[in-house]
């Protein structure tokens, strides 16, 4: 490509980047600048290499030096701004990140129903999806007459299922993540047989009228489990997309960039998993509380992450 079609094809790039050097680095500008830094070091190696003209290379060296200075500021200032990330950059990453957020739902939540239907028609179904000791064990679990409702305990202390809670969650949320490098695949099953093993759970302990155990034990930190486990597959899918779509970059540089992406949606993503091992532990297992009082609390922490998840589309559309 001549240096004056190249000019021509990036110029609106950089006098965006140039006036957004102009501004504070807050809000959507220092979105619009960590976006451009990467294509702005590529516009410069390429400059360099098919030896274009040294006012344009000296203007892309500026650029990128100046827009470096910028964020290194504005990240150092900002390390440490709890209340900033909570309050805007992780929704705002949800909303970024919405139609991804919206097919991880779909593949988790659809078979997740279907599954749930079928076990609680057929009997035998859940066989198909469980292996006898699971099924024998989830029924334990949800026994009403359980001294401790959920998993078995290999300590009879709260605090160490808690962390137990924490492993096991990152667990499948890493599983999740990770699996968007094998062109999204690996994340997608993880979502599906996932989505089938809860459903078909809920449905078979519903066939056995264990409803008084199993939604209330569920319904208080689900809310913050199941959501963070499908903004995890919608970070994978992001991940899987990169390699498919990688544009105008290479695949392993289109990788990193998404990689750097949804950093916001995994910080927040590990957050929300200690709130769930923290409910779970403490709250959702406990029978000393009524029924009445879970499914009260339960609703009013559902109702508080969705209307958060959505909170975003307020700095996404301005």
């Amino acid at each position: 490509m001549k240096q004056h079609s190249f000019e021509e094809l990036h110029q609106s790039t950089w006098r965006q980047i140039e006036d957004s050097l102009e501004k504070p680095a807050q809000g959507d500008n220092s979105r619009i600048l960590a976006q451009n830094y990467l294509l702005l070091c590529q516009h410069l190696a390429i400059a360099k290499e098919r030896l274009y003209d040294a006012a344009l290379v000296e203007r892309l060296n500026n650029l990128v030096l100046a827009l470096y200075r910028e964020l290194y500021r504005y990240r150092a200032e900002t390390r440490l701004n709890f209340y900033a990330f909570f309050k805007r950059d992780f929704p705002l990453a949800i909303y970024r990140h919405r139609y991804f957020v919206l097919l991880s739902f779909l593949v988790f939540v659809l078979p997740g129903l279907i599954a749930g239907a079928w076990t609680f028609f057929d009997e035998a179904a859940v066989y198909s999806i469980l292996d006898a000791p699971q099924v024998r064990q989830v029924e334990r679990m949800y026994d009403p007459e359980a001294r401790k409702l959920g998993r078995e305990r290999e300590a009879d202390t709260d605090i160490y299922m808690f962390g137990f809670y924490i492993k096991n969650n990152i667990s499948v949320a890493f599983r999740c993540f990770a699996g968007g490098m094998v062109l999204g695949i690996g994340t997608l099953l993880v979502l599906f047989f996932n989505g089938m093993f809860i459903g078909s759970i809920a449905g078979h302990l519903t066939r056995l009228d264990y409803v008084d155990t199993f939604y209330p034990f569920v319904v208080g930190h689900g809310s913050f489990e199941l959501t963070a486990i499908v903004f995890s597959g919608a970070a994978g899918l992001r991940l899987g997309y990169a390699l498919i779509n990688p544009g105008q970059f290479t695949r392993l540089d289109s990788l990193r960039q998404a990689g750097r992406d949804v950093v916001p949606l995994l910080y927040g993503i590990f957050l929300m998993l200690v709130i769930a091992a923290f409910l779970e532990a403490f709250w959702s297992s406990s029978t000393l509380l009524s029924i009445e009082v879970k499914y009260a609390v339960g609703a009013l922490l559902w109702v508080l992450v969705l209307l958060y998840s959505f909170s975003g589309r307020r700095y996404g559309s301005r």
